[in-house]
C-alpha cells in the first residue's frame, strides 16, 4: 500500500499502482520499484470569484505607497500599455483572458480620465510575433476591434527606431526598453505569474528589450551562477533583470499589474489527472485507459492539435497593482502557497515525463532543443533550496525526441540542431555561432514579418540548460524514436523505464533514492 509522506509526496511499495506519465501528446504508465517518492502538485487554489472586482480593487489600492491608477491619469498624458504574450500560462487559459479582463478595465479608465493617446504592446522581446487570431483570442473582440493594429501591436525588438537604450548598470549591463515606453508620461505593465520566475523586474528587463539588452543574463556565465530560476533571490538571471529594472523605474514612471493563477490545468471532467493515482475511482482509471486507447489511434499532428486546442480551466488567485518590487512581493507569496511541496532530502535518480507544452512551441511543435530546455532548463529548476536531484546523479525522462521542428516558428532553430550540435553540444564552443544567428539578415527578416523566433533563440534555449547540465551526471531517455536526437543532446536511451533505472543502478548501486515528479501540473520542489 503507497505511503504518506505528506498530502503530495507517496512512497511506494510492491503493490502500488502503476503512475503515468507525460510523454509528449501520449499519456504512459509505469509501475516503480519499493521505496520510489512521487512528487504531486497541490490541489488547485480556490479562485477569486470576481476577478474583475479583484482587478479594480488592486487599481485602487496600489502597493508600495504610489496613487490609484485613475488619480495618477490626466488628459493629454501619454501612456504606454505592455502585456505579456502567450508563452504562459500553458496551455492558454479559457476565455476570457485575464489580460482581456484587465485591459478592458485599464482602457475604460484611461478614456474616462481624459487619456487619448495611449497604445497596448505586446512584450515580445525575442519570441515570435503572435498572429491575428492569437492576439484576438488573448485581448477579446472589444479590445481587438478597437485598436488592432494601429493602436495594438506586436513589438519588434529588431527595428531600431524602436527601441531605445538608456544606459548601463553598475556593472556595465546595456538597459533597453520600447521607445514608445521611454516616450510616455507612464509606462502601465500587465503580467499574468505562471510560476515564480515571471514577473517582477524580469518583466521590464526582459520582456521589452532586445538582443542588446537580453545578452547580459541570458548567457551560460549567469545561468550557471543561479540556483532556481524559481526562486528570485537566489537567481543571478533574475538579479541581472532587477539592476535593468530598478535603472528603467528611476527614468520612467512604471505602473505594474500582476494577476497569480492557480494550477487548474483541467477542467473538472479530468482533473483526476492531476491527483494520485491511488486515489482514483474506478471510472477515473476507466477514463484514463480510455484517453490513452483514443490518443493512439490519432496521428501525431492530430494529438498535437487536440493538446493545444483544448485549454486550461485557470483561476484568479491573487492581483496586485502599484510599484514593482510592492507588487511582486505579494504575488510571490501566492506563487509559494500554490506551487511549493515540501520535502526532505534529495534523490539519486530523478524522473519525469516531457509534456506536449512548453512556453515557447505554443500552437507548433516541441522540438528536441525544446525538450532539452524543458528537461535541463525548466523542470530541473523546478526547486527552492537545494536542487531534487544530488549532484552527479541520474536524470530519466520520457520522451519520443522526434525530429521535426516547425519551419515557420522555429527556423534558426532547425540550423542549430543540424550545423552546431552535430560539431558539438558543449556550450562554450557552441557560443561561437551565437553573434552569426543574432545578426542573420534572412533570420531577422523572419522575426520581423513572420512569425519566427529570434535567431539568437535556439542558443539561449541551449544555455537556459547549463546549470541542469553542470548539476546532472547523465542523463538517460525512455522511449526515444531514433538514436541521434539524444545522442546529440548528449543523452542515453533506454528502450523501458526498467532498463533505465538498471542503468542507473550501474553508477548508484543496487537500491538508489529515486523521485518521480509527476507534473504538470507544475510544482516546485520546496527541498529541506
Amino acid at each position: 500500500m503507497t505511503q504518506w509522506m505528506n498530502n503530495q509526496v507517496r512512497i511506494l511499495d510492491d503493490n502500488s499502482l502503476p503512475r503515468y506519465m507525460h510523454f509528449a501528446e501520449d499519456f504512459i504508465t509505469y509501475k516503480f520499484p519499493e521505496g520510489t517518492r512521487v512528487l504531486y502538485p497541490n490541489p488547485p487554489m480556490a479562485p477569486i470569484k470576481n476577478r474583475r472586482a479583484a482587478i479594480r480593487q488592486a487599481l485602487n489600492n496600489p502597493e508600495g505607497g504610489v496613487d490609484p491608477l485613475h488619480a495618477q491619469l490626466k488628459a493629454g498624458m501619454k501612456i504606454t500599455i505592455a502585456v505579456d504574450d502567450i508563452s504562459v500560462p500553458l496551455p492558454s487559459m479559457k476565455k476570457p483572458d485575464l489580460r482581456q479582463d484587465m485591459l478592458e478595465i485599464i482602457v475604460e479608465q484611461l478614456i474616462e480620465n481624459g487619456v487619448e493617446d495611449f497604445e497596448i504592446v505586446v512584450a515580445l522581446a525575442l519570441h515570435r510575433r503572435m498572429s491575428e487570431d492569437e492576439i484576438r483570442r488573448m485581448v477579446g473582440d472589444k479590445i481587438f476591434d478597437a485598436y488592432y493594429p494601429h493602436k495594438l501591436y506586436n513589438m519588434d525588438a529588431e527595428d531600431p527606431d524602436a527601441i531605445a537604450t538608456l544606459g548601463q548598470t553598475e556593472l556595465g549591463e546595456d538597459v533597453q526598453i520600447l521607445q514608445r515606453a521611454a516616450d510616455s508620461d507612464m509606462l502601465i505593465y500587465l503580467n499574468i505569474n505562471f510560476v515564480p520566475m515571471n514577473g517582477g523586474y524580469k518583466s521590464i528587463g526582459t520582456g521589452l528589450a532586445g538582443y542588446k539588452g537580453i545578452r547580459h543574463h541570458h548567457n551560460p556565465e549567469t545561468i550557471l551562477k543561479c540556483k532556481s530560476y524559481m526562486d528570485p533571490k537566489n537567481s543571478a538571471l533574475y538579479s541581472s533583470n532587477e539592476r535593468m529594472g530598478r535603472f528603467i523605474n528611476e527614468k520612467l514612471n512604471v505602473f505594474h499589474v500582476e494577476t497569480t493563477i492557480n494550477n487548474k490545468m483541467y477542467d473538472d471532467a479530468l482533473m483526476f489527472l492531476a491527483t494520485p493515482e491511488d486515489d482514483w475511482s474506478p471510472s477515473e482509471h476507466m477514463k484514463f485507459r480510455s484517453m490513452q486507447w483514443a490518443l493512439k489511434k490519432l496521428p501525431r499532428k492530430g494529438k498535437r492539435a487536440l493538446f493545444h486546442k483544448i485549454p486550461a480551466d485557470y483561476g484568479l488567485i491573487g492581483v496586485f497593482a502599484g510599484e514593482t518590487e510592492a507588487v511582486h512581493e505579494k504575488t510571490l507569496e501566492k506563487c509559494w502557497q500554490q506551487h511549493a511541496v515540501k520535502i526532505k532530502g534529495q534523490a539519486d535518480v530523478l524522473v519525469y515525463g516531457i509534456p506536449f507544452a512548453s512556453p515557447y512551441n505554443v500552437n507548433s511543435i516541441m522540438n528536441p532543443i525544446l525538450v532539452q530546455v524543458m528537461a535541463l532548463g525548466y523542470f530541473f529548476n523546478m526547486y527552492r533550496g537545494k536542487p531534487v536531484i544530488k549532484k552527479d546523479g541520474t536524470l530519466i525522462i520520457t520522451h519520443p525526441c522526434y525530429d521535426e521542428f516547425d519551419p515557420e516558428h522555429h527556423p534558426s532553430y532547425v540550423e542549430f540542431f543540424n550545423r552546431c550540435l552535430s560539431e558539438t553540444n558543449n556550450t562554450q564552443e557552441l557560443r561561437k555561432w551565437e553573434h552569426e544567428f543574432a545578426n542573420n539578415p534572412n533570420y531577422i527578416e523572419m522575426f520581423r514579418r513572420g512569425n519566427a523566433y529570434h535567431g539568437v533563440h535556439p542558443f539561449y534555449m541551449w544555455y537556459w540548460g547549463e546549470n541542469g547540465r553542470d548539476h546532472i551526471g547523465d542523463v538517460i531517455v525512455v522511449g526515444a524514436e531514433n538514436d541521434h536526437v539524444p545522442s546529440r543532446m548528449g543523452w542515453r536511451t533506454a528502450k523501458t523505464m526498467d532498463e533505465a533505472l538498471e542503468m542507473a543502478r550501474e553508477t548508484h548501486g543496487e537500491h538508489p533514492e529515486i523521485t518521480m515528479m509527476h507534473h504538470p501540473p507544475f510544482m516546485v520542489a520546496d527541498v529541506e
